[in-house]
């Protein structure tokens, strides 16, 4: 009986297996010698794929870019642009929440993935589309992307250990409860960065608004209806 083949190398498979060692050890787990060990072939034999460790994890990064959704900024979508702005942000957040080692390289910008140059145009196009100046409308992104990656970063619930004792009321008297931050650590994040969200739009909103009063007192509206 003829022994099974081995599955043929693939940029997809090296990028399985590249995320699967970010998720689970981190990004210095990543070499073409771990990677070229844990598929069973020969280091050089990744070099026809990609030209270095930094092009892996680029293409580790866009393939979360993917599981951003996008269909708010659609022009069929009916949400206007501070709901979808709302929207995809949850959406952006929670796929890095999933890979969160990996969101330093993301918070680097797009580069020239093309996953993340998509969430980049569809963000800008949908911006300018609604009415807000090209320039503006690059703030808006910039804003967005600082916010979403910096708040993937880290926990705050999870920065403070479960033990009681490390907060005595004598030296820290407004942390008689932080040692059950950890516990309730998604609660508290999540409700953590949707105040955030909100203020953040709450602000934009109100300089939509200014621009419309100076255009003569309505707000600009574009054909995207985001």
């Amino acid at each position: 009986m003829a022994r099974p083949r081995k599955p043929l190398l693939s940029r997809d498979r090296i990028v399985e297996a590249a995320s699967a060692l970010v998720d689970t050890e981190g990004l210095d787990a990543v070499s073409t010698r771990r990677l070229a060990a844990e598929l069973g072939v020969s280091g050089p034999s990744l070099y026809n794929h990609f030209r270095n460790k930094d092009e892996i994890l680029d293409a580790v990064a866009d393939a979360v870019s993917v599981q951003v959704d996008l269909s708010m900024f659609e022009e069929s979508d009916p949400r206007d642009w501070r709901e979808a702005l709302h929207d995809w942000a949850l959406s952006y957040r929670a796929a890095l929440a999933a890979h969160p080692h990996i969101v330093p390289v993301l918070a680097r910008g797009p580069g020239r993935r093309p996953a993340g140059l998509r969430v980049a145009d569809a963000v800008f196009g949908a911006m300018v589309g609604a009415g807000w100046p090209p320039a503006q409308a690059t703030r808006i992104g910039a804003l967005m992307r600082y916010f979403i990656t910096g708040s993937a970063l880290g926990s705050f619930a999870g920065g403070f250990v479960d033990d009681e004792s490390a907060y005595d009321p004598a030296d820290y008297p407004h942390l008689g409860q932080a040692h059950l931050l950890a516990e309730r650590r998604r609660e508290v994040d999540e409700g953590a960065f949707e105040v955030g969200l909100r203020a953040l739009l709450d602000g934009l909103e109100r300089q939509y608004e200014e621009y419309g009063a100076a255009d003569g007192g309505a707000a600009p509206s574009g054909p995207s209806g985001v």
